[in-house]
This record gives C-alpha cells, structure tokens and sequence, in this order.
C-alpha cells in the first residue's frame, strides 16, 4: 500500500445564486453616479498628493548642516533617501486612487455620461502609463468571465501539463488533491518548490514587473492567446474590427505619457523626475499588481470549467480584503481611503461593476446578507507582503481535468474541494460530491 500525506481540505459549496437574487438587495440609490462626488475623490487624491510632495520638498530643504546637525556626512544623504522614500510610498498609494477612479470611468461607473466617463479616464490612465480603452476592452471581458479557465484575461491558473509535470497518476494522489504519495510530493517539490528566499524574490518581481508585462506580453494572461499578444496591437486577438480606433486612441495616451516623460527629463534631470514620478509610478503598478493578485488568487477560491461556470459564480471567484490591514486598524483605514475601497468592495464591483466606489459600502452590506445564507467566506485575509507571499507559495497549479478546481500547492495538496447541492433531492441543503 502506498504512503500518502492527507490533506485537511474545506468544503466549498458551489453557489448557485442567480444575479436577481443578490442585485436586487442592493437599495436603488446606490445605482446613482454622479460626475461631481466622482471628481471630488479624485481631486482630493491630488490635493493629498500634492500636499505629501510639498511636505517631502520642505523636509529635504532642512537637512542640511545649516539647519540641522548630525554626527556624520553620510547621514544627511540618507535623511534625504528616506523622506523621498516615503513620499514615494504614500504618493503611490495615494496615486493608486487615481487609478481607480480611471477604472471606474471604464466601467461607466464615473458619470451617467459616457464622454465624460471615457475623456476622464483616458486622461487619468495614460498619465499612469495605462492604455485606457485596450485595457478596459480586456477587463470587461474578464468581469464577464472571472474565474473561467479558457475565458478570463489574466491570473488564470496555470495546469499541470503547462507547468510541465507528470500526468496525474491516480494510484499515486488524488484529483481533488486530498492526498499524495511521498514518491509524488516529492517530484512535485523538485519542480515547483521554492526556498523562503526564492518565494520573496518570486513575488516581488511580479509586483514589480507584472503589470507592464501583462500589458506587453500577455504575461499571467489567457494562455490560448498566440504568442505575441499584447495590449498596443489593434490586431491583436482580444479586440474586435469595430474597436480599432479606440487601440490607437489609447497608445496615442502612452506615447504621449512618454514624450511627457522624455521632456520632464530634459527640463528637471533624471534624478528629480525618478525621483517625483517614477517611483511612485512603480509604487502604482506593485499596488495595483498586489490588490488584483490577492482579489482572485487563493487556495480557497474555485475556477471553473465551461460546464459549471455561470457569471454569478465566477463574480463570487474573488474575495474581499483589507488593504494594509495586515499593519492594524489605522492603515487597513488608509489603505481603503486612499485606494476607493477597491480591494475591501471587490465581490460587489463584481455582481455590479457600474456602482461606484462611494456607494460601494452599502451596496456590499446588502449583498453579503444574501451571500451569508450560503455559508461562504467573503473575507481573505489581510492585504499585505506577507499575504502575497503566503499565497505565491500555495498557489502552484490546477488539474488538467475536472469541471471546478482549485490550487494544488508545490506538494500537490489542495486546500479545498467543491462540492453541489442537490437540487433533486428533497432536502435543499443536502450536498453531494460531483
């Protein structure tokens, strides 16, 4: 008899709610957008980021030996580093709310006008390096198909045979990944394990280089996508004939962004516009990267296979998070502030993607008592580094096979395992494996 190493796996219950059901728990009101409380966010995210650059700009005035007295040169340069430092941080953060407010101008969610919704965030993304109306193609058609193995854009899992294992062996583990042998715990460990280090590293990288790589090279992308799939191409498979204009139109915003760019440099110098610009821009792309990262990925989250998807459970794929509150209440508040919620609402930007952030909070109080019926959880953990890298470990590959799967960790364990209800039997509440 083969040893094998047992899973303590939950039970996921897959739902079966119909949008009527949740969408009409959320009150009418919350429906409204207005041009004007939308612009007033997004002009306050300015007005707080431009208050953190005079602050950064006055505190790099006083370290100086004239103004200030410490014990060695060197230290006045690390004073100047860390200020900067942390106006790259909290410009970032704060940015990263601008580039929400662009998204829901994609959505529609901005304004009842649509001119106005697209102007705005044209402006708005392509002064964040974000190609507006190609980018807002793709991620429509990933709201319509979260957690589709063969139709969702981007973080979409990876399958045994695209990571280049073995094939399942049925003698040897189990499909839904409640156990393993030793013999194939360890294969799966020499071809996916990683070291503490080497996870660190894994997943700062794609922080860092994720975003810009999905938008070139389809990186994390749909993987039936022919090679060279990448978000500035008119041609390119995500778009229609119809939607050609609006490709150039949005790289007509990226090279205008980067002549802008070009011209900052050679009136200010690299070093102020790296400096004032460029690293909050890579704090945007890490926070944008970390948000959507830990909204979709997770060993307890499903992904479904044609047969059993419906768009109800795909919007339930995701779960919600606190930003930064991991760091306790104060910044788990800040985060969420500065960031429109985007992260703490998700689930119901999902089931309704035309709500904006402001009236978000009620509409997602409403639907989570419908979601509470079925039992599921709503929450992940805490949004943070330590999270990120806590689920880039667990989160290895899918089975080939199978109608609902969930992540398999460098082991070859899931942590979950779906389950139906019964709709033929006469108690609704019995479940049945499937």
């Amino acid at each position: 008899m083969v040893a094998k190493t047992d899973s303590e796996q939950g039970v996921y219950v897959v739902p079966d709610f119909t949008v009527k059901q949740l969408l009409s728990a959320i009150p009418a009101h919350c429906h409204k957008r207005s041009a004007l409380r939308s612009s007033a966010h997004a002009v306050w995210n300015m007005v707080v980021i431009g208050a953190i650059f005079k602050a950064a700009t006055y505190a790099d005035s006083l370290i100086n030996p004239q103004t200030l007295s410490l014990p060695h040169p060197a230290l006045y340069t690390f004073a100047k580093f860390s200020v900067w430092a942390l106006y790259g941080f909290w410009t970032g953060l704060f940015a990263t709310g601008l580039w929400v407010v662009a998204h829901e101008c994609g959505h529609q969610a901005f304004s009842d006008s649509k001119f106005i919704n697209n102007a705005v965030g044209w402006v708005l993304h392509s002064a964040l390096g974000v190609p507006y109306h190609s980018w807002r193609i793709t991620h429509a058609k990933h709201h319509a198909s979260t957690g589709h193995m063969t139709q969702d854009q981007v973080f979409v899992p990876s399958t045994r045979s695209e990571r280049g294992l073995k094939p399942f062996d049925p003698k040897r583990e189990d499909l839904l990944g409640a156990n393993v042998s030793e013999e194939v715990k360890k294969e799966l460990w020499d071809a996916l394990g990683d070291s503490p280090l080497g996870a660190t590293l894994g997943f700062f990288s794609y922080l860092i280089a994720g975003w810009p790589l999905y938008l070139m090279f389809n990186s994390s992308g749909q993987a039936r996508y022919p090679a060279g799939t990448n978000h500035f191409a008119p041609k390119a498979v995500m778009f229609a004939p119809h939607q050609w204009g609006q490709i150039i139109i949005s790289d007509v915003g990226i090279f205008l962004w980067i002549a802008a760019l070009v011209a900052s440099v050679n009136t200010w110098g690299l070093a102020t516009v790296f400096r004032v610009y460029i690293v909050p821009y890579f704090w945007v792309n890490h926070w944008l990267v970390l948000i959507t990262f830990l909204q979709h990925t997770d060993p307890i989250l499903p992904h479904y296979r044609a047969s059993e998807f419906t768009f109800t459970r795909g919007a339930l794929a995701t779960l919600d998070r606190s930003l930064l509150g991991d760091l306790g209440p104060v910044m788990g508040w800040i985060g969420a502030h500065a960031t429109m919620g985007i992260s703490e609402t998700h689930i119901l930007h999902h089931l309704c993607s035309k709500i904006p952030h402001y009236n978000a909070w009620e509409a997602s109080a409403a639907v989570r008592k419908v979601l509470a019926t079925g039992g599921m959880r709503l929450d992940g953990n805490p949004g943070g580094w330590a999270e990120m890298y806590r689920v880039y470990k667990e989160c290895k590959f899918v089975e080939d096979e199978g109608d609902v799967v969930f992540y398999k960790n460098a082991y070859g364990l899931a942590k979950m395992r779906p389950v139906f209800n019964d709709a033929t039997a006469s108690d609704s509440g019995i479940e049945v494996d499937k």
